[in-house]
């Protein structure tokens, strides 16, 4: 039977996938370019998306401490990216708890998945974003994002460091879903890079 959850794990492959057609564009040169994520050249951003992969994959097979950071992160990408897609696509992941350091409690496959897909749709954005190309997920990857973005709290715990979001920004009518996305977790598009 398939089900919206079914939705949301082939929302999530395919922005991955995506990441990796985008990694793949990444020359050695590019690693010292600015990204969208404040403080962050993109070979940082790439470890951190790496070390992400990794993370979530741990955590969907049990253990989610321990995990090696990425010092290669262009070779270490595509490899990361595969190894969460199968990790997330064994049968019952969506009912396992999972552990990630960063919500201190566990949390549901289900909703683990749906804030990877989150991260790797704004993730994308901020790789492309650097290096200067077009990025547009497919209609399905934003609608099942979107559905999540509106749902994620808007106050003053964003404005912490280690928040991954900055307060909304306003929405204009008619905006795109990738702009509203981008837009409610604090990212403007229209904002130069530094």
């Amino acid at each position: 039977m398939h089900t919206i959850t079914d939705d949301l794990r082939a929302a999530d492959a395919a922005a991955v996938r995506a990441t990796v057609d985008l990694v793949r564009r990444v020359t050695e040169a590019d690693l010292t370019r600015p990204t969208p994520c404040a403080g962050w050249d993109l070979a940082t951003l790439l470890a951190h998306m790496t070390e992400q992969h990794r993370g979530f994959a741990a955590a969907a097979r049990g253990s989610g401490a321990g995990q090696a950071p990425a010092t290669d992160p262009l070779q270490e990408y595509p490899e990361a990216a595969h190894d969460v897609i199968a990790a997330f696509a064994v049968e019952d992941v969506l009912d396992r708890a999972f552990y990630l350091p960063e919500f201190g409690r566990p949390i549901l496959g289900r909703m683990a998945i749906g804030f990877h897909l989150v991260d790797f749709v704004v993730h994308g954005w901020d790789v492309a974003r650097s290096i200067d190309t077009l990025y547009q997920p497919d209609a399905d990857i934003l609608t099942s994002t979107l559905e999540i973005v509106r749902a994620v709290p808007d106050g003053p715990e964003r404005l912490a460091p280690e928040s991954p979001f900055r307060p909304a920004l306003p929405v204009p009518p008619g905006a795109d879903a990738l702009t509203e996305i981008l837009l409610l977790l604090g990212r403007d598009p229209a904002r130069p890079l530094p």
